[in-house]
């Protein structure tokens, strides 16, 4: 595993090295000793595995919020996926900033997205399989979101959308004076 600092602070681009021969390929996926140099006391609370039908689908912007506030390390394990991350952190000097990597079974890379940050992806082909590993147990007390069409944030798909949750398309947009999260 190599970390490579994204252009948010505390968002960081995992990229595999797998041992490949005859058989096939090992992967290791997480390794706590690796991820202490940016998380000291990393512990995963909770690994959920998703899949998503249908090429164009958008999922998010998800996150929680304090005292649950969390950070997730997510894995594109079939297909891929245009996997985004937005610093929501009041006071951060990247507030209100997108990055995006694209995450694929091929590329194996993966993307660590830190507490305060929100969350979420499109499906680049049909049938795609993510791995999510949380450091905290989910909340629904302490569940946000933000519209994955935000004009503050305008994020830029790659793809027309195709399938949207009705509640992610609840959201309502930012206020005009939102001050972003306290961690």
């Amino acid at each position: 595993m190599k970390l490579e600092q994204a252009k948010i602070d505390g968002v960081f681009i995992i990229n595999s090295e797998p041992f490949k021969d005859d058989r096939g390929f090992f992967n290791r996926i997480f390794c706590q000793r690796e991820l202490e140099a940016i998380r000291p006391g990393i512990a995963i609370a909770q690994i959920n595995h998703s899949m998503t039908k249908t090429k164009g689908t958008i999922r998010g912007m998800h996150f929680q919020n304090s005292p649950h506030a969390e950070m997730k390390i997510v894995r594109c394990v079939k297909g891929s996926i245009f996997d985004v991350a937005v610093d929501l952190r009041k006071d951060s000097p990247t507030f209100l900033q997108w990055h995006a990597e694209v995450l694929s079974a091929e590329n194996m890379k993966a993307l660590v997205v830190p507490e305060g940050c929100a969350h979420g992806f499109q499906s680049l082909e049909d049938d795609v399989e993510m791995i999510y590993l949380h450091t905290l147990f989910y909340s629904k007390q302490s569940e946000g979101a933000i519209r994955y069409n935000e004009p503050k944030v305008a994020i830029k798909w790659p793809l027309d959308s195709t399938v949207i949750s009705e509640k992610d398309l609840s959201y309502p947009f930012l206020v005009d004076n939102y001050g972003g999260i306290v961690l």
